[in-house]
């Protein structure tokens, strides 16, 4: 491809080039899994570490730590738990409240989703060239967005500009 729109814009398109990236990973660890017959989806990553981490946990408690929305964490836990990696259980106090924890298939797995997991990691670190810098940027960014949303950063600037 010779001509790349989305890098001629530059900061202007940021978000769509975050977002190419993502993709391509994602689509990337998706083949591999296929390749190697593993029914596991990139998104699920996350999730496996936080529950072998934290044991039982609400889907409240899966969202707020990963920043996912919950709807999205409701959607994520359902095809996990479909596919026989979590087990899903109402709070014994209140009854509106699911616990997820991992399931006898999901901790089985544990050993080769790590292996799987560590060379990712190794080959995102080769992308990166052993450079991390990117992420102090990415927390310096999230850090401004977490003070204040883009959504109020964006419309102060573009009443700005209607009142010129």
């Amino acid at each position: 491809m010779d001509f790349d729109f989305i890098k001629e814009l530059g900061y202007k398109a940021l978000d769509s080039r975050l977002k190419r990236i993502s993709d391509r990973m994602s689509h990337d660890v998706r083949k591999f899994y296929k390749e190697f017959g593993i029914d596991v989806e990139p998104n699920w990553y996350l999730v496996f570490m936080l529950l072998q981490k934290k044991g039982e946990i609400s889907i409240t408690d899966i969202a707020e730590p990963l920043g996912y929305s919950h709807p999205s964490v409701v959607a994520i836990v359902k095809k996990m738990s479909e596919s026989g990696y979590l087990i899903i259980k109402k709070d014994s106090v209140d009854k509106r409240k699911q616990i997820v924890s991992l399931s006898p298939k999901a901790i089985d797995m544990l050993p080769q989703l790590k292996q799987i997991w560590d060379s990712c990691e190794k080959a995102i670190l080769k992308v990166l060239s052993e450079d991390l810098s990117i992420l102090t940027y990415l927390d310096d960014i999230d850090q401004e967005l977490k003070n204040e949303s883009f959504h109020h950063r964006f419309k102060q600037e573009y009443l700005k500009s209607i009142q010129s």
